[in-house]
């Protein structure tokens, strides 16, 4: 099984959207965090948007909450 076949078949299930809901609230907390930190800070917070960023970009995470609307 490959990566979109695996996301294609975890987007069926609702615990996958929850998941991926909570990724994107980490996101936006990171993405507040940014007001105020020195330097090494901000270069650690963008890491983790980014990362947030690409977990909810491979996982397709709109089409996923399209699915599972609350």
């Amino acid at each position: 099984m490959n990566l979109n076949d695996a996301v294609k078949a975890l987007a069926n299930h609702e615990s996958f959207a929850v998941y991926l809901q909570n990724v994107k609230q980490m996101r936006e907390q990171a993405i507040a965090d940014m007001h105020n930190v020195n330097t090494d800070a901000l270069q650690q917070i963008s890491g983790r948007i980014l990362a947030y960023n690409d977990i909810l970009s491979m996982s397709e995470s709109d089409r996923v909450f399209r699915i599972h609307k609350e």
